[in-house]
């Protein structure tokens, strides 16, 4: 999932070096069926939602809005908006949107500014908010899915066993030739963790991220890009349209289109693990309503239905149990995976996303 389409994407991120517990992805699916909360339709009304598109979108409309609006009588209104439409949003006292979905970063921005209500979690009627780690559950926000961004390739140029497989391979512009890709800030985030790991820099001292070495290390494989990303759909038809044949994307982007038969994989080594919120706009014309779906959304069902649209993770703890086995091993929150990337740290991106923008505009300057 940023402006992470996120991945806010659109994406989004965690504080300093913190540990969580996402239960093991292994148990074999069962047959649950989520309890519902029931509204008379002529109460029910709507709640506006904001959303970014593309397969993400998508999962959630038949895992989530779709059982929401068929549960309750209350009707669901997708409305596309910018991190920026959402910080006027709040700053004029126009609020158009009641929830907000939204990478951590973006939403981190947003709370920061004061914009978001608290989550009302002792309201919560179908979910156990114990059973979201409390990593992912903070008082004006909550996590819905993990996702992870990670080296995609062309398993044509690149036949499995032969592609990089770590940065510092994508790195290299002579052994591994061909057109790449990078996120560009308006996804969310530079991927300055990437070049710092490419330029030698352990996993566990990314943070706090040495800015100067991060675009001394871009400085690099600036030659090799052939554009910066800014939306994961972009990032998508990019790799399938083999304009590129290596780049950063988000697991899910690349999956939904590999799935479609497009010749693309994933390399899951030093994967970052991103995280993807609900919060609720403060001032929003509709706030019930907007708990009640994300109550709703958080629930075991809910979760585990989105990651069979979708590989991304569950926040819910519980989730696990009715995944398929087939379906966790595709999940960027599996113990496999896990072990192979870090979680990314949204309150360092937050506090200096400024600094890195500034930073960021004067690198495409110059280096074209």
């Amino acid at each position: 999932m940023s402006q992470h389409d996120g991945h806010t994407t659109e994406s989004s991120r965690s504080g300093t070096r913190r540990r969580f517990l996402v239960g093991a992805a292994t148990t074999a699916a069962v047959t649950s069926m989520p309890t519902v909360w029931i509204r008379r339709a002529s109460a029910a009304g709507k709640v506006v939602v904001r959303t970014i598109g593309g397969a993400y979108e998508e999962a959630c409309v038949k895992a989530i809005y779709e059982p929401f609006m068929k549960s309750t009588g209350i009707e669901v209104v997708k409305v596309p908006a910018t991190l920026g439409k959402l910080l006027a949003m709040f700053e004029s006292g126009n609020i158009e949107l009641d929830v907000v979905d939204a990478g951590e970063l973006g939403v981190l921005s947003l709370s920061q500014k004061g914009a978001l209500d608290k989550i009302n979690y002792k309201g919560w009627k179908l979910t156990n908010p114990e059973d979201i780690d409390p990593v992912f559950r903070r008082d004006d926000m909550v996590d819905n899915i993990l996702f992870s961004s990670v080296l995609g390739y062309n398993s044509q140029t690149f036949p499995t066993g032969k592609q990089p497989k770590s940065w510092a391979e994508f790195w290299d512009l002579k052994k591994f030739q061909g057109p790449r890709m990078l996120a560009d800030l308006a996804s969310g985030a530079v991927d300055l963790e990437f070049a710092l790991l490419a330029d030698g820099v352990p996993k566990d001292k990314l943070y706090p991220i040495d800015i100067d070495r991060a675009f001394k290390s871009l400085d690099r494989v600036r030659p090799g890009i052939r554009k910066f990303w800014d939306t994961g759909a972009l990032s998508a038809q990019m790799l399938t349209d083999k304009e590129v044949v290596l780049g950063s994307i988000w697991n899910g982007r690349l999956q939904a289109v590999a799935d479609k038969g497009a010749p693309l994989a994933i390399e899951w080594n030093e994967g970052m693990l991103q995280t993807q919120y609900w919060a609720v706009m403060k001032g929003a014309k509709n706030p019930e309503n907007a708990q009640h779906l994300i109550d709703f959304a958080c629930q075991p069902q809910m979760q585990a239905d989105v990651a069979k649209y979708i590989p991304y993770g569950a926040s819910n703890r519980q989730a696990y149990k009715l995944i398929p086995p087939d379906i966790a091993a595709r999940l960027p929150s599996s113990p496999e995976h896990r072990a192979q990337g870090f979680l990314m740290n949204g309150k360092w991106w937050a506090d200096n996303r400024g600094k890195v923008s500034e930073r960021w505009s004067q690198w495409l300057l110059q280096k074209g």
